[in-house]
């Protein structure tokens, strides 16, 4: 069985964790993070190993990035920057409970879990976080490094540009794009295109500010290759 890190160990780290269990198909090695202080304990029932920088010493395991929050979403963009891994190194792990329609794919890095629904035609990039009970139907686009928090649900041929994030519980209309680095606040309705680099909030959403910097930052960094299609 092939091994597998989780670089992380927070929260979302935590949450992959217990889905690779669930799923099976890899073995658990345990948890890389940059926090000292972690080395040598568990996390769950999961060792952490040491510092991210670890991974190039085990070529022979995958790797899955679980990092990030609303205060700084663009940290998983960040970190797999620096580890510079080919693509081929990278899982991508699904909750046995998660439902993919044949006709979507998934790419490599992403995170899927519980309770997920893909319905048709959805594409999915690369180091994607997609948190419990999304639900994205027919034609969505969700490009790399794009946070869906849980209860997110996109209407059909919604697209989430490069490192969107969209709080808990949000909507997003069919249609509507949500641009690159741009947060939406949890519980808002997003009825119009959202530019990128802002922050929106409310129902129906409203532009609130620009995005915290390190997102702004991430806007200013070429991308390999063109948008998701």
């Amino acid at each position: 069985m092939t091994g597998l890190v989780i670089i992380g160990a927070g929260g979302f780290a935590r949450e992959t964790a217990q889905a690779v269990r669930d799923a099976g198909g890899f073995e658990l090695l345990g948890h890389l993070d940059d926090n000292a202080a972690l080395h040598g304990t568990e996390v769950d029932g999961v060792p952490v190993l040491g510092g991210c920088d670890l991974v190039h010493r085990l070529p022979a395991a995958r790797a899955v990035v679980c990092v990030g929050n609303p205060r700084d979403y663009a940290a998983r963009a960040r970190l797999v920057r620096r580890l510079a891994l080919p693509a081929d190194r990278y899982a991508t792990v699904i909750h046995p409970t998660a439902s993919v329609a044949r006709s979507s794919r998934v790419g490599p890095g992403s995170v899927l879990l519980a309770h997920c629904a893909l319905t048709a035609a959805v594409r999915v990039g690369a180091h994607v976080a997609v948190m419990p009970q999304v639900v994205l139907t027919h034609d969505d686009v969700v490009e790399d490094f794009a946070t869906l928090a849980s209860g997110v649900r996109l209407g059909g041929g919604a697209r989430l540009e490069r490192g969107a994030y969209v709080g808990s519980g949000a909507l997003v209309r069919e249609g509507t794009t949500v641009g690159a680095w741009s947060l939406i606040g949890m519980g808002s309705a997003v009825l119009g295109d959202v530019p990128p680099g802002e922050v929106w909030v409310g129902s129906p959403a409203r532009r609130l500010r620009a995005a915290d910097a390190p997102a702004l930052d991430e806007l200013a960094v070429p991308t390999v290759g063109g948008p998701l299609t």
